[in-house]
């Protein structure tokens, strides 16, 4: 079968497409012939050495995918042949909080990812995604929208009539956007470009702010909310975000930090504010199986779509991940094999 691994060292240079051998699902496991795959900044991390060490490789990269139930090891309840599913990326934690060897069973890095023609899970890792969704779509489920879903509706526990701010119009951003307007809230969006949040208004935004024009957005944030600050933030940026954030957010009101794009220490962190307005700051670390279940059906009584930007051959892995680098995409990149 066709597949990309990581091979010798880190970058992007160092993915090369290879042949190996159509893996053999063992008892309670279920072999997939993959469909579609979708690029989150966490790939990019990975292939660049971030995540994983050298003792990882050769890796097969990527995490979220989609494929097709094709063969059933012994025992194999959960699945049948034909089904469509997409594995969890945290590939051991069903439900509850994780535990630190729960945390080691994500899937491309330090375990082998979806970029292949076929691939092995185990059963109790499979999630059946809703009819409506294209493979593409359904692809863009594990981690973008799932973290979304985390942020916003299980620990976030938005309700009609909150103001939420969304950094960013990637797929978590999108994801959460939905999510927040699904649940009656008013969504302000931020980015640097004032033709992304014309395009998040129409999937629903109420409000948008180019940080390039107003750097100090958290002010023009408690301006639009009448001093009061917003009651959720999710936090997208990370160590440069995080301070703007604390000061966004209301007294008793919640910033969930989910990414780390401007890096994962605060030095210049000024925790007054959080203390002083009793802030929560939650943790978003994708979720559990149990919290996809539940998304997926919220996703398939609404009929919610994720947004997907651009489709890529498998043949082009590589430049759907070097057009990841360049950070110009609205929603999802996606991989159709």
């Amino acid at each position: 079968m066709k597949a990309f691994e990581i091979q010798g060292g880190f970058g992007l240079e160092r993915v090369a497409a290879v042949e190996r051998a159509k893996p053999v699902p063992g008892p309670g496991e279920v072999l997939l012939r993959m469909r579609a795959a979708s690029l989150n900044a966490r790939d990019l991390g990975v292939v660049g050495g971030f995540y994983v060490g050298g003792e990882a490789l050769p890796l097969i990269p990527v995490s979220d995918g989609v494929g097709i139930v094709e063969v059933l090891g012994a025992g194999v309840t959960r699945v049948k042949p034909g089904d469509r599913v997409c594995p969890i990326f945290v590939q051991d934690w069903l439900a509850g909080t994780p535990t630190e060897p729960m945390l080691h069973s994500t899937l491309g890095g330090p375990r082998n990812g979806v970029l292949a023609e076929y691939a092995v899970f185990p059963q109790e890792s499979l999630v059946h995604v809703p009819e409506h969704l294209t493979d593409e779509e359904a692809a863009s489920l594990p981690i973008a929208a799932l973290t979304a879903w985390q942020a916003v509706v299980t620990e976030g526990r938005v309700r009609a009539g909150d103001t939420v701010v969304v950094q960013g119009t990637g797929g978590v951003a999108l994801s959460a956007l939905q999510f927040a307007k699904l649940h009656g809230a008013r969504v302000i969006m931020t980015s640097s470009s004032d033709e992304k949040l014309e395009r998040a208004a129409a999937l629903g935004a109420d409000l948008g702010i180019n940080y390039v024009t107003t750097p100090q957005w958290e002010q023009e944030v408690l301006r639009l909310t009448d001093g009061r600050g917003a009651d959720h933030v999710v936090d997208l940026g990370g160590a440069a975000t995080l301070n703007a954030s604390l000061t966004a957010v209301r007294p008793g009101g919640r910033v969930s930090i989910v990414g780390v794009l401007s890096g994962v220490t605060a030095g210049g962190l000024d925790l007054i504010p959080a203390i002083r307005k009793k802030v929560t700051l939650q943790g978003v670390n994708v979720g559990s199986r149990e919290m996809f279940e539940d998304m997926n059906r919220a996703l398939a009584r609404s009929g919610l779509r994720p947004v997907v930007d651009r489709v890529f051959p498998f043949a082009e892995a590589v430049q759907a991940l070097q057009y990841m680098g360049e950070g110009v995409h609205f929603g999802k990149i996606c991989i159709r094999f």
